[in-house]
């Protein structure tokens, strides 16, 4: 996990925002992402605020968790006032949220509903390890109001799965997938990764036919990152496994946008495809259209107005902070107009929708039209849209257009 925090601007012990940011509130949708930091084992590629149970150490539990994250959501109510807030998506994130009981989730989503108001159809999601539902636990799930229950999956070979350090077997996803559709779940995402060590170009298509077997209406892909600091990275460093190659990276790009186009889900952003709009993930679109969240938990970024805060990262300090009524929030920053208009370009040019001609320098634009980056058609109409080559060189487009 990483060693540090961004650094940043001090927060007000109250957790009290700037007016700036509290200005237009609840005319912007507005969500919660709730991070539970808990997992059984740590995956080599893995860099998230997680930890096992020796990592935990004294003054957290799973079993004192909810409470502690209810407590920051009524927190976050008297942050933000009386305005009217109706809750349109809730996105519980890891970690293995899984690891809480559906009791424990489906209390910390009625705070949530209790101090905000959960909007009609309001898209409640969790992230789900193969091996840790059964059944049971995902009538349960249903029972407390999730409507979504994405899956790392990440791979259909064994071999693959064992350089990630993941513990389930590639026969359990079937099975989770057909108990989440028992539960009454519509909808099912699979999260995967490509360019593992040792991940042939018959493994990547393996899996994605894997998946698709599975009759998901969504599925994410993305690109393998070695991150400093895990074990993987050790590993590579040391020699022992290749680093990913960027062609072959983009081989399985291309290989992953045919397969999961020819079965009826086409992409939405960058490394998500969907069956149709209703199952494309709102929370995530929320996240890149410049929406409000509340992100509840040790190490959960939060963003209201152009004002986005952090969580100190420990769960034993991030307790002991709501133990005194002060904000978990250990610094932030608000972010000036350029920034804004960058992010936006940064964030939307990823949607298949692309955003609007009008934030871009017309020449540079015109640059990656002539360069094959930009679809020459919706920009004459007023949106950036990238092409399928401009989606692959994503990160470098933008940079050239910011």
């Amino acid at each position: 996990m990483p060693a540090t925090l961004p650094d940043g601007d001090p927060v007000p012990a109250d957790g009290a925002l700037p007016r700036s940011a509290l200005e237009g509130l609840g005319t912007r949708p507005f969500a919660f992402y709730v991070h539970v930091p808990f997992c059984v084992t740590r995956c080599g590629y893995c860099d998230f605020n997680t930890y096992t149970a020796t990592e935990l150490g004294p003054g957290a539990s799973r079993d004192s968790y909810a409470e502690t994250a209810i407590a920051e959501v009524r927190m976050a109510r008297r942050v933000l006032g009386d305005a009217e807030l109706p809750v349109q998506t809730v996105f519980v994130g890891g970690g293995t949220p899984t690891l809480l009981s559906p009791d424990d989730l489906g209390r910390v989503l009625a705070a949530i509903d209790a101090e905000f108001g959960l909007a009609p159809g309001a898209e409640v999601t969790t992230e789900a390890n193969p091996e840790s539902v059964d059944a049971a636990y995902l009538g349960g799930l249903r029972e407390a109001g999730f409507t979504r229950v994405s899956y790392g999956m990440q791979s259909a070979r064994e071999h693959v799965l064992a350089v990630l350090d993941r513990t389930h077997t590639p026969g359990r996803v079937p099975q989770v997938v057909e108990w989440t559709r028992a539960a009454g779940f519509e909808h099912v995402n699979l999260d995967l990764i490509y360019g593992t060590p040792g991940e042939s170009d018959d493994d990547w298509r393996a899996s994605l036919e894997a998946a698709l077997a599975c009759g998901p209406d969504h599925v994410s892909a993305y690109a393998l990152i070695v991150e400093e600091g895990t074990r993987l990275a050790a590993r590579v460093r040391r020699g022992e496994l290749t680093a990913p190659d960027d062609d072959a990276m983009a081989d399985r790009y291309l290989m992953a946008e045919e397969l999961l186009s020819a079965h009826g889900l086409r992409w939405y952003e960058i490394s998500n495809w969907a069956a149709s709009d209703d199952a494309a993930c709102r929370h995530n679109l929320l996240y890149w259209t410049g929406a409000d969240w509340w992100g509840v938990g040790p190490g959960a970024h939060s963003h209201v107005g152009g004002t986005r805060w952090w969580n100190v990262k420990h769960p034993a300090a991030y307790a002991a902070r709501l133990a005194e009524g002060t904000t978990p929030a250990h610094a932030r920053e608000v972010l000036d107009d350029a920034d804004r208009h960058i992010e936006r370009i940064m964030l939307e040019l990823r949607l298949a929708g692309g955003c609007p001609a009008g934030l871009l320098d017309d020449a540079a634009a015109r640059r990656a039209i002539a360069e094959g980056l930009i679809e020459p058609g919706p920009y004459e109409d007023g949106r950036a849209v990238l092409t399928l080559r401009g989606r692959l060189l994503a990160d470098a487009v933008v940079r050239d257009l910011t």
